[in-house]
């Protein structure tokens, strides 16, 4: 544990991060970070004689002993991001979907075209446009094999592997009227796929926006799962969301935690100044 104004520094980022996580708690299929620091390398003290020199006569007593080491502080390395997999919440919304990963050393996002370019995003909440595309609350489509997925609200089937199936009887125009042959899977062709993608390195992944994940030179390009032997891809849930994954009462002891310990530096600081307040007088007088 560091104290002083180092240790002050240190829980301020942390804090920053654990309420940035309570924050979110409610959010569609956000993830927790978790701050990281990277400690200087610690000096050894030693006492030496009043001309500054130490000293250990040979056959004698050590006349400057170890007195023991001295930390050299941290300094706030990067906000990690924790992609264990969030709880199911049961929506039964047609448009709603959740990513139920095989293995959480890959998570899997969806690709969503946002003003900026192609993001991903672990957020599967969808509404229908007036166009009939699949699209985010805030407008952006969601991105398909062929393009952003365009339906019609009462013809389409997800299945768990991501595949878009329609009834080409009633076609996928946003205003095809339902009628005799909905229910008739005989008539349902394969559409499209929802786009699938994962990166080599997903803890470089940089969070944007609201909800979006955008890619760096680090964590490489978006890639499919057939790009990782013996790697499955995710299962697609329709009807569900992926709650947060932050743990609320851990996040909340952290939070107490944080504050203590910056208090108590804090008072480490006062003391401190106070002593060395005092000095300077007695050496004034």
């Amino acid at each position: 544990m560091y104290t002083g104004a180092t240790g002050m520094i240190m829980n301020q980022h942390r804090m920053d991060v654990v309420a940035n996580n309570l924050a979110n708690v409610d959010k569609t299929g956000f993830k927790s970070d978790e701050a990281i620091f990277n400690a200087f390398p610690e000096m050894l003290i030693q006492r030496t004689r009043e001309n500054g020199l130490g000293w250990v006569p040979p056959g004698s007593f050590d006349m400057a002993p170890i007195v023991g080491n001295l930390g050299m502080g941290v300094e706030f390395q990067e906000s990690f991001t924790r992609f264990e997999q969030g709880a199911v919440k049961t929506t039964d919304n047609p448009f709603d979907f959740m990513l139920q990963d095989r293995t959480q050393e890959r998570p899997a996002f969806f690709v969503v075209l946002t003003d900026r370019g192609e993001r991903l995003t672990r957020s599967g909440s969808f509404i229908l446009d007036s166009a009939g595309r699949l699209v985010t609350p805030d407008g952006f489509p969601l991105m398909g094999e062929n393009g952003p997925i365009q339906i019609a609200r009462h013809n389409v089937q997800v299945r768990e592997n991501g595949e878009v199936w329609i009834n080409a009887r009633i076609g996928n125009e946003a205003d095809a009227p339902a009628n005799e042959y909905s229910e008739r899977t005989g008539d349902w062709i394969l559409l499209d796929k929802i786009q699938l993608r994962t990166v080599e390195f997903p803890r470089e992944l940089k969070k944007e926006g609201n909800s979006f994940y955008t890619v760096t030179p680090e964590s490489g390009p978006m890639r499919p799962f057939s790009d990782f032997p013996g790697e499955d891809e995710p299962i697609v849930l329709r009807g569900a969301l992926e709650a947060s994954n932050v743990n609320v009462v851990r996040a909340m002891v952290d939070m107490i935690e944080v504050q203590r310990q910056y208090e108590a530096n804090q008072k480490s600081v006062t003391t401190h100044d106070q002593l060395l307040g005092k000095l300077i007088n007695e050496v004034a007088r």
